[in-house]
């Protein structure tokens, strides 16, 4: 499937089985309805800053924009076929996130990231009813991530684990593309239905 199209059903389920219009979703997610209007039917290549402001509003991590349920009759494969899994490039960083995990309903998420070098990506939203934690592995080269006020520059072999209730933000200071691997799981607080 068309990555465009994959985040446009995904966004369209998510704000649907909210009950949120596509005006109250822009009023919480600070994206305008035009833009929303525009990803929703597959017609736009939204950047990273833009689906996570989306995702924080939905109260989902990045990564359930990515998800690939399959049509309701189908049951989820516990497999997800390297041909099968769902790639993304940034088209403002250029970075590029590899959807890892099987359709197959699981409380943990698995990505695959690689980082242009010099490049940077920063996430300002925090997920509203969601208690989001999240590792993130190097597999090659270095990075410079910040949460918050806090600041790590991982190299190959590092792990960190952080949780998504603040300001992130991802740099790659060297000459050379970083690779790691990103392990998540999602706790959705309760929430009340909004139809406004």
């Amino acid at each position: 499937m068309d990555i465009n199209l994959l985040i446009a059903r995904r966004v369209r389920e998510l704000r649907d089985n909210q009950g949120l219009s596509l005006d109250a979703l822009a009023a919480r997610s600070g994206v305008s309805r035009s833009n929303i209007s525009l990803i929703e039917r597959g017609e736009s290549s939204p950047t990273a800053a833009v689906l996570d402001k989306l995702a924080s509003a939905l109260g989902v991590a990045l990564a359930a924009l990515f998800e690939d349920k399959g049509t309701p009759e189908d049951a989820p494969s516990p497999v997800a076929r390297v041909a099968d899994q769902p790639v993304w490039t940034d088209p403002g960083s250029g970075y590029m996130r590899r959807s890892l995990s099987p359709a197959a309903p699981s409380p943990l998420q698995l990505v695959d990231v690689v980082f242009p070098a010099g490049q940077r990506v920063a996430y300002d939203s925090v997920p509203h009813n969601a208690d989001i934690h999240q590792q993130v592995w190097m597999i090659e080269g270095a990075m410079k991530i910040s949460v918050g006020e806090q600041h790590w520059r991982l190299e190959a072999g590092d792990t960190l684990a952080m949780r998504l209730d603040r300001h992130i933000v991802y740099h790659n200071p060297t000459r050379n593309q970083a690779r790691y691997l990103v392990a998540l799981t999602t706790h959705i607080q309760a929430t009340s239905r909004r139809s406004t």
